[in-house]
């Protein structure tokens, strides 16, 4: 892994999308199966499990005993991190990685998305597997969908004013905008619950996600003071926001585009759009698993999304290897290139708002 640095791929622009083997993930498949990489791995999310509720009795432990102090905000921002770990194991059960029938899986997903984290999980499901199925697709993959930020120029050219402002600067502003995912996502996902036509468990996720909320805010103001529980919800809630978006956005994020009308195999579809997050060691990989909740094998992910993370290490190495044999381009990124390439490519799409007939200097200083 030494030479991830020196090999970096630039990831290629959406003209070179080029349809592949069709029968290129049925290789892969095979070879993995072969190496007996298929299997459930229940023991590692009962300790993933135990470790979570663990920190979470210890933090909230901590937040009844500070009781009044301004050093609650620590509290405030391990929740948030501790949250977004509970919604990455909701992502897995939402993909049948956990356990083994579909049945139990979403239940354990809808109690901690519902229960755990505050969102809904029917929402969840509906927008991640129309990504999973079409990703960076346009018109097609609902997380390059305009929301404040554009991921395509012609989104960028319709903003207006102050929209306009944010979109010319939308990479330098990426991360101080991620501070209020934590509220869109429970936003969008509750507005889904109420204005979508046909949910499923409409009524019991709609209860649940009442009143993990009411209870959550009847302990904050009930044990700090008003002006103390506002800054401990903005503090959680940005901190899950950064951490949510900022694990989810090097993804995709300036790879390339697939047309609408493209017909493209799976496997060069998900190879072609996707970005491994990688250190340069074994140890830093597993570490990045921890953090990125096995979102850092995005390739792997994509390919075999009801494959347990503890097993898209070995996985990675079968798909990297194949990819090199059969000379498909295979992205890998360490964490602080996978943003800068976030960020530029998120300043290149905002450029398309700027007026054609501002200064071209600014363009020409704005690689970065």
């Amino acid at each position: 892994m030494s030479s991830i640095t020196s090999t970096l791929p630039t990831p290629p622009p959406a003209t070179s999308v080029r349809p592949g083997d069709p029968k290129s993930f049925f290789h892969v498949k095979a070879l993995v199966s072969d190496a007996g990489l298929n299997g459930r791995r229940r023991g590692h999310y009962l300790g993933m499990g135990l470790v979570l509720l663990g920190l979470l009795g210890g933090t909230i432990t901590g937040f009844i005993l500070l009781g009044d102090s301004w050093l609650q905000l620590l509290m405030a921002g391990a929740l948030g991190i501790l949250l977004t770990q509970f919604a990455f194991l909701a992502h897995e059960a939402a993909h049948r990685q956990i356990l083994s029938s579909a049945k139990t899986n979403d239940k354990l997903g809808r109690l901690l998305a519902n229960g755990v984290v505050g969102i809904s999980y029917q929402w969840w499901m509906n927008k991640h597997n129309k990504h999973h199925a079409t990703p960076n697709t346009v018109g097609k993959d609902p997380d390059i969908e305009w929301d404040t930020i554009s991921f395509q120029p012609a989104d960028a050219q319709r903003q207006k004013g102050l929209l306009k402002w944010i979109t010319e600067r939308q990479g330098y502003l990426f991360f101080p905008l991620l501070t209020l995912e934590g509220l869109n996502l429970h936003f969008q996902s509750i507005k889904y619950l109420f204005v979508a036509k046909r949910v499923k468990n409409r009524s019991r996720e709609i209860t649940v996600i009442v009143l993990r909320v009411a209870i959550y805010l009847a302990l904050i103001f009930a044990f700090l003071p008003i002006g103390m529980a506002f800054a401990f919800i903005g503090v959680q809630l940005a901190v899950f926001g950064i951490y949510m978006g900022g694990s989810f956005a090097p993804n995709h994020k300036g790879m390339p585009m697939v047309p609408n009308n493209m017909r493209i195999d799976f496997f060069s579809r998900q190879v072609l759009t996707s970005r491994n997050v990688m250190a340069k060691s074994r140890w830093g990989n597993e570490l990045l698993s921890i953090i990125y909740g096995g979102l850092n094998y995005q390739v792997e992910h994509h390919l075999f999304p009801s494959m347990p993370r503890a097993n898209l290490a070995e996985v990675s190495r079968i798909v990297r290897a194949y990819c090199a044999e059969h000379q498909i381009t295979y992205t890998v990124a360490s964490v602080r290139q996978s943003y800068a390439q976030v960020i530029r490519y998120l300043n290149k799409v905002g450029l398309s708002a700027r007026d054609p007939f501002d200064c071209p200097m600014v363009s020409a200083y704005r690689q970065f």
